[in-house]
């Protein structure tokens, strides 16, 4: 049974021969009323802030269950990005391997190029520098078949010699 602040205040006592004082049983009830009272507001208040604690923590224990799904997503998340990043590193890298082995390639193609073009420009140096011999050797003929036979041959027997002499000198094929 419960007993309430208005229970004590209104509980009776028979009156008894040599019984208490009734004035100090009064008074003492009414100060047990009171302090009940005053334990009942505690109780409810300490009750209301025990609710509200009990709210607090469910919340907190919500927030932290996000928090610590946040965190796992988040985790996932830098390894996800992370790999991706080691992924697009290892992309890039190969391009640019493949892409100098083509630039050394070609770099390769274009020297090779020019090396023959070098080579083939010599031989048309050593070339021409033959036939402007064998020129300036037709023309060393002409001019000692000139100074050397005067008047003595005939033009036609001229001709042949140089031009046998020319025949001779520029034996090399064109190009």
């Amino acid at each position: 049974m419960k007993i309430t602040p208005l229970d004590i205040q209104q509980m009776g006592f028979k009156v008894r021969l040599r019984g208490y004082d009734r004035e100090e049983v009064q008074r003492f009830l009414e100060e047990v009323a009171q302090t009940v009272e005053s334990l009942n507001r505690d109780h409810a208040a300490l009750r209301e802030k025990l609710s509200l604690t009990e709210r607090q923590l469910a919340d907190l224990k919500k927030t932290e269950t996000t928090l610590s799904n946040t965190l796992v997503a988040a985790q996932a998340i830098t390894d996800d990005l992370k790999q991706a990043a080691q992924r697009d590193a290892e992309l890039i890298m190969k391009e640019a391997e493949l892409k100098a082995a083509e630039l050394i390639r070609e770099a390769r193609t274009e020297l090779a190029g020019t090396q023959r073009d070098l080579s083939d420009l010599h031989k048309q140096r050593l070339l021409m520098i033959e036939r402007l011999r064998s020129t300036l050797r037709t023309f060393e003929r002409m001019l000692e078949i000139e100074e050397g036979g005067q008047g003595r041959s005939d033009p036609g027997t001229q001709a042949e010699k140089i031009s046998g002499d020319s025949d001779h000198y520029g034996a090399r094929s064109d190009p």
